[in-house]
């Protein structure tokens, strides 16, 4: 039977049903709002597992028909999970796998799907919503409900569940998961909010989170099924004593041990040590003691134990650091001669190698998903291989872990890129993880900035970013800047938050304790900003602002804008004009609509060459200026010279030169190239020309004297013996010599009419 429930939630309506679609999982809801539906199932396998880890997979679709839409590509149908559909599951993944019972080793799956999207509004939020009810109502112990929201500040305001269009205009995009007490996950990216901002939106996603918990525990009440009873391993209370007491001395000595890789080996041997002398060999054959496994269980424990003791107790760190000290720190810049822009950022044991390419609009992603396609011109992508870390496994392409981080960095970026106007490259950046002992997201952001900075990219401000830890023991928070890997392993919150010196760009927060008050969240955002300046001025000993060139092996580009009515002209027919000019100058161009005119060269000469063809085609003709035109046709009366491309202006039989002339094919003959003037332009766009005005210019004719503009004698050039030519004709001598007869009149008429060359030349070759 259906059950539904619905709540008005930030002004819209949510609802949650069940009970009609799914019914064979151990979990299924569909829910909706406005015209998305998201459908979530979750089952669990059976016998449980002999593993030392949750198996927990979550996977989130959006299946392109909810938008009325077919798949790009060859296959038509939808295939490995994108960008963005990964970064969705790991929003679900992440809140929810604290919150089954330590131990529980089940196999469990979470299915979620977009079967329908209105293009308005995201549906990864109600994803989040339908993974966490259909977990809570199913016999799957999970301790929830926990809730979802995203929130966007549009004119200082806060908006619950924006639309795309609201996300892409407001300061703010924060993604926040809770329970009715506490947060547990926080996802954003901002345009340098400050920090008591992003706690205030923190604390107004939280009380809407509420009415989301409300909702679900609704849904419990009515439909709820019995959770499975989940009976966790059995401690073994002496042989946890055992081990705490062999090993604690020793691993808190072996704690201090300089560097990574030699205390993790100094720790590994008091591991084995312990596990021989509780674990004989013979005695394992016989089954007389304890199951190694379970000992280095308990010994794991200690480990965490003496780390967690030495912040609490004695304020110091495992690398003898105090808790808001941040490691040292270097850079270098130009770390690669032939890429545009590269730094090596390198904090602790912790190292990136970040390059930056720069591109032409032609290298934009394509984005196709839910809402209409776009391209995207800001690319980050992060690589973690095994050897950062000094470990081996085979490399098979990006995995979750380096998607979420590369997308991270990304958003911390984002916000101080320059206007695609005014820089209009698409930009590429790469961080390979050359080490890493914590915090290799941050150093990408670093990295990532000079980087841009030595590429010349012209970034608003320098953005850094610092992973925060914190440790809750005996009542007591203490928060840690620029956590290592077993810090985070250990602590009870991996925060990790980025920025420039006037707010946060991204921030990225997973809570493993409840009862985070508003107090501890402050001083651990404000401990992180002293941190983050503290890194900001460190990289800015390097380089203060970004270069002012572009590398010279980047690509050039020059925007011009041209008329948009003599688009049609650069592209020619069938596009042959704008091919010929890239084939021939090597150069890239990019027309839109408005009349801009994007040139992408691959050096100086080439993009210049390009340019000047384009404005060579989509010159305007001036009044006064000269040009060498070519003679394109020739009539009684003159010639038309195409002045510019696609432009002609009539060169008046009386305009030829000094001397009179009775037919103009004497004079010049179809294709030749003469310099001529322009005289005027009429309001109808004809040209009229002269190359009598270019000879009197270069000093080869003396100027005509006498009264008018251009009147009397000077018109007709100079006086020949013979009879005068008196009356009309004189007024008509701007249209040459008299010519009795049907075609002179066509061709008196055709000009009154205000008909062009072309005009005549159709209508000649007609007749």
């Amino acid at each position: 039977m259906k059950t539904v429930v619905q709540r008005e939630i930030g002004g819209r309506t949510i609802s949650i049903e069940t009970g009609e679609v799914a019914k064979q999982a151990s979990g299924s809801v569909i829910v909706r709002c406005g015209d998305c539906a998201v459908l979530c199932a979750v089952t669990f396998g059976e016998p449980p597992r002999h593993l030392d880890f949750f198996p927990l997979t979550v996977d989130y679709r959006e299946f392109t028909y909810a938008a009325g839409k077919i798949p790009g590509g060859f296959f038509k149908r939808e295939g490995r999970p994108t960008t963005k559909e990964i970064l969705s599951a790991r929003c679900i993944d992440r809140p929810i796998r604290p919150l089954f019972p330590d131990g529980y080793r089940k196999d469990v799956s979470v299915v979620v799907a977009v079967l329908s999207a209105d293009k308005e509004n995201d549906p990864d939020v109600l994803g989040q919503i339908a993974a966490f009810a259909a977990l809570t109502i199913s016999e799957i112990p999970f301790q929830g409900p926990i809730g979802a929201v995203r929130v966007g500040m549009v004119d200082g305001e806060f908006v619950t569940n924006p639309t795309y269009e609201q996300r892409d205009e407001g300061d703010l995009d924060l993604v926040v998961c809770g329970s009715n007490d506490a947060i547990v996950m926080v996802e954003a990216g901002a345009k340098e909010i400050p920090e008591a901002g992003m706690l205030d939106a923190l604390e107004y996603a939280h009380n809407e989170i509420r009415e989301v918990v409300g909702l679900i525990s609704e849904l419990q009440a009515k439909v709820g099924k019995e959770k499975t009873p989940f009976e966790p391993p059995a401690i073994d209370e002496d042989l946890k004593a055992r081990c705490f007491d062999l090993g604690y001395d020793r691993y808190a000595a072996a704690n201090r041990t300089p560097g990574k890789h030699n205390r993790k080996k100094a720790l590994d041997e008091i591991t084995s040590s312990i596990v021989e002398q509780l674990c004989p060999e013979d005695q394992i054959e016989a089954g007389t003691c304890p199951d190694p496994k379970e000992v280095k269980g308990y010994l794991g424990s200690v480990k965490k134990q003496v780390e967690r003791d030495g912040i609490a107790n004695e304020q110091k760190r495992s690398d003898g650091r105090g808790l808001s000290d941040v490691r040292d720190i270097s850079t270098m810049l130009s770390f690669l001669p032939r890429s545009h822009g590269s730094a090596v950022f390198t904090r602790g044991e912790t190292q990136s190698i970040v390059t930056v390419t720069l591109g032409t609009s032609f290298d934009e992603q394509r984005i196709d998903g839910l809402r209409e396609d776009r391209r995207e011109r800001f690319l980050l992508h992060y690589n973690f291989p095994a050897y950062c870390v000094g470990e081996s496994w085979p490399n098979r392409g990006p995995k979750r872990r380096e998607i979420g981080h590369g997308a991270l960095a990304e958003r911390a970026l984002r916000p101080v890129l320059p206007a695609h106007d005014d820089f209009p490259y698409t930009i590429r950046i790469v961080s390979d993880i050359t080490e890493s002992n914590g915090s290799s997201s941050m150093a990408t952001v670093c990295g990532g900035t000079l980087a841009m900075m030595d590429a010349g990219v012209q970034i608003q401000r320098p953005v850094a970013g610092i992973a925060m830890g914190l440790v809750k023991q005996d009542g007591e928070f203490h928060v840690l800047s620029d956590i290592l890997g077993s810090e985070d392993a250990s602590g009870d919150m991996d925060f990790k938050v980025t920025g420039t010196q006037n707010g946060i760009t991204a921030l990225q927060m997973d809570i493993k304790i409840d009862g985070l008050s508003r107090d501890v969240m402050a001083r651990a955002l404000e401990q992180a900003r002293d941190g983050r300046l503290h890194i900001l001025r460190e990289m800015l000993k390097e380089i203060q602002r970004p270069r002012d060139d572009v590398s010279p092996f980047a690509p050039k580009i020059m925007r011009i804008k041209i008329n948009p009515e003599k688009i049609g002209i650069v592209i020619g027919p069938s596009g042959k004009m704008i091919k010929s000019i890239q084939e021939e100058t090597g150069a890239t161009i990019e027309i839109v609509d408005d009349g801009t005119v994007t040139i992408w060269g691959t050096n100086l000469e080439s993009a210049t060459a390009a340019r000047d063809r384009v404005e060579m085609l989509t010159e305007e003709v001036k009044e006064g200026q000269t040009y060498e035109g070519r003679v394109v046709s020739i009539k009684d009366f003159g010639c038309f010279v195409e002045v510019l491309p696609g432009q002609e202006g009539l060169l008046h039989i009386s305009e030829f030169g000094g001397e009179y002339v009775e037919n103009p094919n004497d004079v010049v003959s179809r294709g030749d190239m003469i310099k001529v003037k322009v005289l005027a332009l009429d309001p109808q766009g004809r040209i009229r020309l002269s190359r009598r005005a270019v000879l009197e210019d270069e000093g080869v004719l003396e100027p005509a004297t006498g009264g008018g503009d251009r009147g009397g004698d000077r018109d007709r050039g100079p006086r020949r013996d013979g009879p005068r030519r008196d009356g009309p004709r004189d007024r008509d001598r701007d249209r040459g010599p008299r010519r009795d007869g049907p075609r002179d009149r066509d061709r008196d008429r055709d000009r009154d009419r205000g008909r062009g060359p072309r005009d005549r030349d159709r209508r000649d070759r007609r007749d």
